[in-house]
């Protein structure tokens, strides 16, 4: 790696580390996002309709929710100011940031109101029908003030607030103007999500985040072309008395346009390589601006952190996340060897294997030491993939290791490990595992097909019989012989 390039990836590293610092106040339309998944094999002979075979169903916060899920992956500390209903919903979310440390939920009641609800039915990774249950009238006026008096009160603990406007009441365009005043009072930034057509609602604001069918709205102008997106954004801030605008244009990426005089457009390419489900995609962004520049990143700086976060969660489905960890590596992919990118958490592992399933890829696989990596491991590899789609290697910790082969092991680094079997074309993903076998790993992947060389009878497998037990495959690779790493290290070491 150049100096030049270990320089940026040092660079990466303290902006994405920064982002653990920062302290910010989210406040807005908080809704409970509700998925129903399973396939569809028929049509109703009732009406052309789709027959949904359901299989599975989860909830999590949704609107200003999400965006308090993202701060909190990002290991950004938030104050979170909303209203829900006296409803079950309104339950569960309380239930579900009470499972969130660094989330310290301010949940407002208010008696026979409905919790929002959105309700996405999925197919095949697909979204194909979503129900929402919701009262969009403004909260009453003592709800109004209690925001605010929340508000005052978190402000100084904060670097940056959120308005998340999902215009289903929490946020009134006084509450909103109160709160501007407030934060502009202590030269904290405050950064908007907009919805609707009037966004004078938000004159003061620092940042506005509109996406293109925002923008065009609100301007009444074409935003086509980068030079159409800079203009509509022009007449936006010189008519709604905003600072700057972040247009997040899809597939275009992203463009930032400051009210100050003599700056430039900044026009960010997108970084999606794969693109699974948008739900929640602007909340990252979002998040990812306030936590950049509640710990004083340049604007610049943070547009960059949140593009490359919205390009990794679109990769994922539902209203997902962005971990520190994932936008760091997405950060330093330029700078890797291609087979570094290979190299993942079990978390970010699981979420690589659901994409693949989604595209019907058959999941492998397998799992040792991999101290000196010689032909009996290739010939392992290349019969495990030849097995499958995509293999995933485990990879035993370093103390994983002297706890199997003694003190003396392993002879190279867990990292070094990694690194040599990443490089292999063969291998898909390598994930470490701390324990001494892979039975965690394996439970939680459920590989279609496990494989293991021919010295193991099936039985002695680790995990064989929990893949056997939900159909999967078990393989005993054939041995390369006169191959082994103890032998190879007593030869070096006469």
């Amino acid at each position: 790696m150049s100096k030049k390039m270990m320089e940026e990836s040092t660079d990466f590293v303290a902006q994405v580390e920064a982002l653990r610092q920062s302290q910010v106040l989210c406040i807005g339309d908080l809704m409970l996002d509700s998925f129903v998944e399973g396939t569809v094999e028929r049509i109703s002979p009732e009406a052309p309709i789709p027959v949904l075979r359901i299989k599975n169903e989860s909830v999590m916060p949704g609107g200003v929710g999400n965006v308090a899920r993202n701060l909190s992956a990002l290991g950004a500390g938030v104050h979170l100011i909303s209203v829900v209903g006296d409803d079950e919903a309104g339950k569960e979310l309380r239930r579900l940031f009470n499972e969130v440390d660094s989330v310290l939920p301010h949940l407002l009641e208010a008696k026979g109101r409905q919790t929002t609800i959105k309700t996405r039915y999925m197919a095949g990774g697909q979204q194909i029908l979503r129900a929402d249950r919701e009262l969009t009238s403004e909260v009453t006026y003592g709800l109004q003030d209690e925001i605010f008096s929340l508000a005052k009160d978190a402000l100084n603990a904060c670097g940056a607030v959120v308005l998340s406007d999902y215009q289903k009441g929490v946020l009134s365009p006084e509450v909103i103007k109160k709160i501007i005043a407030l934060a502009g009072k202590s030269n904290k930034p405050v950064i908007i999500d907009p919805k609707g057509r009037d966004f004078s609602r938000y004159r003061g604001a620092s940042l506005l985040t509109p996406n293109l069918g925002e923008l065009a709205t609100a301007t009444n102008l074409p935003v086509g072309e980068d030079k159409e997106v800079a203009q509509a954004a022009n007449k936006l801030m010189e008519s709604c008395g905003i600072a700057s605008v972040l247009a997040t244009r899809g597939a275009a990426g992203i463009t930032i346009v400051r009210g100050s005089k003599g700056s430039e457009p900044e026009h960010f390419p997108a970084m999606a390589r794969e693109i699974s489900d948008v739900s929640g995609a602007g909340d990252t962004v979002v998040a990812t601006l306030a936590a950049a520049l509640s710990v004083g990143h340049d604007l610049s700086t943070a547009a960059q952190l949140a593009n490359v976060a919205a390009g990794i969660v679109v990769g994922k489905a539902g209203t997902a996340v962005v971990h520190s960890s994932e936008l760091l590596g997405a950060l330093r992919h330029q700078d890797l060897q291609p087979g570094e990118a290979k190299i993942v958490s079990l978390s970010d592992a699981l979420e690589r294997v659901a994409r693949w399933r989604r595209k019907k890829l058959k999941i492998g696989f397998t799992n040792g030491c991999f101290d000196l990596l010689h032909p009996g491991h290739i010939s392992l590899l290349e019969q495990s993939k030849a097995a499958c789609d995509r293999l995933v290697v485990g990879v035993n910790s370093d103390a994983s290791v002297v706890r199997l082969k003694g003190e003396s092991r392993p002879v190279q680094s867990e990292s070094a490990r990694e690194i040599v079997l990443a490089s292999l074309a063969c291998v898909d993903l390598v994930v470490v595992f701390s324990e001494d076998t892979p039975i965690k790993v394996i439970e939680a992947l459920r590989p279609d097909v496990l494989v293991k060389g021919a010295d193991y009878d099936i039985e002695a497998v680790v995990g064989a019989d929990i893949v056997q037990g939900y159909g999967g495959k078990v393989l005993l690779a054939e041995l390369s012989s006169g191959y082994s790493t103890s032998s190879t290290i007593e030869k070096l070491s006469k």
